[in-house]
């Protein structure tokens, strides 16, 4: 199947993004920052099912380290062949009186910042093998930014330009680019949603539930099929149908 590079998947919804490409039958390499203590246990859980993983501590939005990263994966389980830009800093509520240039950066960094430094490292290999599946998640706060989320929605869309324009760029290079937006999914299974919240999405989410990450992990699997390389340039909303309304 191939090799699948996750980056932030040693917790949360790139644990189960992780888990599920596994499951496919990808080797997959499991990413978090070195002082994560998630990140061992996550491969470990991948492993203990069967398949095919291993743990590579890095700073994704560090050049150096998704250099040595990128080389690292390659070296132990072969050449990325699916990219999936999951990692995420801090997304706390800042309003807008109080966001200034530093907290737009922080959030851009994760999110155009990184995707453009893995781009760097992964293409070339992708190019010369005339291959590559590279799936951005961003989120649906993008179209639908609530108060306190200025800096998180403004880098959200910058992300979504980006996947677009690699989309164009490299589709003649038998590289897809898609995106997968989710919708409100609390990513502990048992996590604790205020019910008048709960309440709130539900009102706007036909299917009458809560999304889970299983749910966002089903769409990333699609896009990294090998048998969809005629979708490109697309932004699949995993929302329940909450964008209907």
């Amino acid at each position: 199947m191939g090799v699948a590079l996750v980056t932030g998947s040693s917790r949360g919804l790139g644990r189960t993004i992780a888990r599920r490409l596994a499951r496919d039958g990808f080797a997959v390499a499991v990413n978090g920052r070195h002082d994560d203590p998630d990140l061992k246990t996550a491969a470990e859980g991948i492993l203990a099912e069967g398949a095919k993983a291993a743990a590579f501590a890095a700073d994704v939005t560090d050049r150096h380290q998704v250099g040595e990263l990128v080389d690292a994966v390659t070296a132990l389980l072969g050449p990325v062949t699916v990219l999936v830009l999951n990692a995420t800093g801090p997304q706390p509520d800042v309003f807008l009186s109080e966001v200034d240039w530093p907290e737009h950066l922080r959030h851009l960094d994760f999110f155009v910042r990184s995707p453009v430094l893995l781009g760097h490292a992964v293409l070339p290999g992708m190019r010369a093998r005339g291959y590559g599946r590279i799936i951005h998640i961003d989120s649906e706060v993008a179209d639908r930014p609530p108060p306190g989320r200025s800096a998180y929605a403004t880098a959200k869309a910058a992300q979504i330009g980006l996947a677009r324009s690699w989309a164009r760029e490299l589709a003649p290079d038998g590289i897809t680019v898609n995106s997968v937006a989710p919708g409100f999914v609390p990513v502990e299974r048992h996590a604790e949603v205020p019910e008048a919240e709960r309440e709130a999405y539900l009102a706007g989410v036909p299917v009458g539930r809560l999304g889970t990450p299983e749910d966002v992990a089903a769409a990333v699997s699609f896009f990294a099929a090998k048998d969809t390389g005629f979708i490109t340039g697309q932004r699949l909303l995993v929302d329940g149908g909450r964008a209907l309304g």
